[in-house]
């Protein structure tokens, strides 16, 4: 940078706000400078340097709560991450931290070059979030879980899935399955207790069972080890050989309600005519599956936007404030129909 400053003749402080503080200079005078200093062979700031001077890498560490392959599958993630990274300043990177048994090591949150961290989805008592607080930084938890000095961005889940049941219950379905997400690591299927919905890790699960639960009772249930088609399908197969067969299935996410689709066709079952279908998220799979697939919508890109706004406001200094909660909505397609 001295270099740079004698050949244009200007201080180091200039070369170094044509970098840092573009707006504290001329469009010209900047310009002759990056020029130089290209000529010169000189990059910029080397950010390795400039984290060491001022302690700070400037990085969001985003922990998920699978491993990627997992969670690039997942389509509702990828659309929240998506709009995570498009609202981050350019000043701020991304460090994708997955997940091992419902979190990342905590270890590698001890080593992790960051100021902020976001934590998506992650299991209560999550080993990760330990370090996080041990840290000392900031937290923004997208979902779940529920954690004092953090900010939170999350949707009404319970009140989504009532909207849910009570779609199918008002179509005349009273033989009604659900396909949850693992309500303990156990994954015993059947009908969940009252203390079983309450003691699961997961909060999502917790509430969204809890709204299925208020309108229905006590619902045959197959709890998912995750949410690949493939585990809607597996546990669609187990549902609809119950007697009585379910005539609806309640899913937790749209790609368990894709999979259980796919198991009503192995089954010789038409959907709507044999089977009611409802979802959860309205990713764009949903309006494109045959039927189109009723579901209970979130805003999935609004949620990663006010994530990335949180983190850049905590990283400013800002208090956490109270948790900001998306509504969901039902949107009603072809695959729910009359008994």
């Amino acid at each position: 940078m001295d270099t740079v400053a004698r050949e244009v003749g200007v201080s180091r402080a200039t070369v170094s706000n044509a970098y840092n503080r573009p707006d504290q200079l001329s469009a010209s005078l900047r310009e002759r400078i990056i020029m130089t200093a290209a000529a010169l062979g000189y990059a910029g700031p080397d950010p390795v340097a400039r984290s060491l001077a001022t302690r700070s890498g400037g990085a969001v560490a985003v922990m998920l709560g699978s491993r990627l392959s997992a969670a690039f599958s997942d389509p509702a993630l990828s659309i929240v991450l998506d709009s995570l990274a498009d609202t981050l300043d350019v000043e701020r990177s991304m460090l994708l931290m997955p997940g091992v048994e419902g979190g990342p090591r905590r270890e590698s949150v001890a080593r992790a070059h960051a100021d902020v961290a976001v934590a998506y989805s992650l299991p209560d008592e999550c080993a990760a979030l330990v370090e996080v607080e041990r840290r000392g930084l900031p937290l923004v938890v997208i979902d779940q879980p529920v954690l004092p000095g953090s900010a939170m961005v999350d949707v009404a889940d319970r009140a989504g899935a009532a909207l849910a049941a009570s779609h199918v219950v008002g179509l005349g379905h009273r033989d009604v399955g659900v396909l949850a997400f693992a309500l303990h690591a156990d994954g015993v299927s059947g009908p969940p207790s009252a203390e079983r919905v309450a003691t699961s890790r997961y909060r999502v699960t917790r509430e969204r069972m809890a709204g299925y639960v208020s309108v229905l009772d006590a619902p045959p249930v197959w709890e998912t080890p995750g949410c690949l088609r493939d585990h809607g399908r597996e546990g669609a197969h187990w549902l609809l050989r119950q007697v009585p067969r379910p005539t609806a299935l309640l899913c937790m996410s749209d790609e368990l309600a894709l999979g259980a689709l796919r198991a009503a066709h192995d089954l010789g079952l038409r959907v709507p005519e044999d089977l009611t279908l409802v979802g959860f998220d309205d990713t764009p799979a949903a309006q494109w599956a045959d039927p189109p697939l009723t579901t209970v919508r979130q805003d999935l890109v609004d949620k990663g936007r006010i994530a990335a706004e949180l983190a850049i406001s905590l990283l400013d200094g800002a208090r956490p404030g109270p948790s900001r909660t998306l509504p969901t909505t039902l949107v009603e397609r072809a695959s729910t129909a009359p008994r």
